[in-house]
């Protein structure tokens, strides 16, 4: 589940795939092939790369994911609990 940094992070990447892809349709379909798919592959690429890639101002987020999940494991069920 994404959380609402990562979002909002999404959103900013979209403000700048869209026109691009946008721009790449319409000259797709005005017959200029090569800008048409060079702009939808920038814009899907764009997406791609801001999903995957790890930049260094994302360390401290995962570093502190990682260690709020050591911190808080979930407790273990006791099978010889006998409450319905």
């Amino acid at each position: 589940m994404a959380g609402i940094i990562d979002t909002i992070k999404l959103a900013g990447t979209l403000v700048l795939a869209l026109p691009a892809a946008i721009a790449g349709l319409e000259l797709l379909i005005q017959g200029q092939t090569n800008y048409g798919v060079a702009l939808v592959a920038l814009a899907v690429g764009l997406v791609v790369v801001q999903h995957w890639l790890t930049l260094p101002t994302d360390i401290p987020e995962l570093l502190a994911k990682r260690v709020v999940g050591t911190v808080t494991k979930k407790p273990e069920s006791d099978s010889d609990d006998d409450r319905t």
